[in-house]
């Protein structure tokens, strides 16, 4: 996971460097964009940078932050099941058929 204040040189040395330390065979399936506010430029400048560099790399499911997440993280209980007819589950959901439709691995 990169850091909130994404920067794609950062994501690319974190990568390498796991690659160098610890897994030389990590693939990536995909890259999930989080915690984003349509309503903010910032989050939306973010997004269309990550879709410039990774093109189909970046899933088309975006997770925005929701007051679910601290909701059902306060329970100790995730999302889809604290709140699993929530737009929160419903985009982890989202992301989860994506996954399948990409062949992902497990």
């Amino acid at each position: 996971r990169c850091s909130r204040d994404w920067s794609s040189d950062v994501c690319s040395s974190d990568l390498e460097l796991v690659r160098e330390r610890l897994n030389d065979r990590l693939k990536i399936d995909g890259i999930l964009a989080t915690m984003f506010d349509p309503r903010t430029l910032h989050s939306r400048n973010i997004l269309n940078q990550l879709n410039e560099e990774y093109g189909n790399t970046v899933f088309r499911s975006v997770i925005k932050m929701t007051v679910k997440f601290k909701d059902s993280s306060s329970r100790g209980r995730p999302v889809t099941q604290y709140a699993p007819s929530s737009e929160a589950a419903e985009l982890y959901r989202a992301v989860a058929r994506e996954m399948v439709d990409r062949g992902c691995s497990p």
